[in-house]
């Protein structure tokens, strides 16, 4: 039972949500993040290759994908799952000190990159129902429209993109 000081409020369009939103505390946290890192949608995002640091990255893939550009909440959640699969895989396999982090709005689509100095590509394996681990590639080829690694001089850049539309 709703207490006296809580009141139910009608549904509204997006437009007029937005109009009124006020910062929760996740979002409080991303801008502090931005303002320690960067943003992502600006610039490559260099943080600390630890277990932390994918906290730190879905904040700020979040924040970027549904308070800056006000895209959706499942392309937003599914944004924020496959960030957390990238950063992951770089901090465990690459033996990076660093690694950057870049969230990009084109035309019909957000791509979605995380760069490390390692040279060795991510393997998307086969996956059976009782699997605890090696599902990220998994996820990232199930949910992501396209997917991929490009090699640079200096190591690699594995990104996903995702439609902005049919989400």
């Amino acid at each position: 039972m709703a207490g006296p000081e809580s009141r139910e409020q009608p549904r509204q369009s997006g437009v007029a949500a937005a109009a009124r939103w006020t910062p929760t505390e996740e979002d409080e946290q991303a801008v502090e993040a931005m303002k320690a890192y960067g943003s992502p949608a600006d610039e490559d995002v260099h943080l600390p290759s630890r277990p932390e640091s994918a906290r730190i990255a879905r904040r700020l893939a979040r924040y970027v994908v549904l308070r800056q550009w006000g895209l959706g909440p499942t392309l937003a959640e599914h944004t924020v799952l496959l960030v957390s699969e990238l950063v992951g895989n770089a901090v465990r396999h690459t033996g990076a000190r660093v690694f950057t982090l870049r969230v990009q709005k084109r035309p019909g689509r957000i791509r979605v990159e995380v760069r490390d100095p390692s040279r060795g590509l991510p393997c998307l394996m086969p996956v059976a129902e009782l699997d605890i681990s090696g599902r990220g590639l998994f996820l990232v080829d199930k949910l992501s429209d396209r997917w991929g690694v490009d090699l640079g001089p200096r190591g690699k850049t594995t990104w996903f993109e995702m439609r902005l539309t049919d989400r």
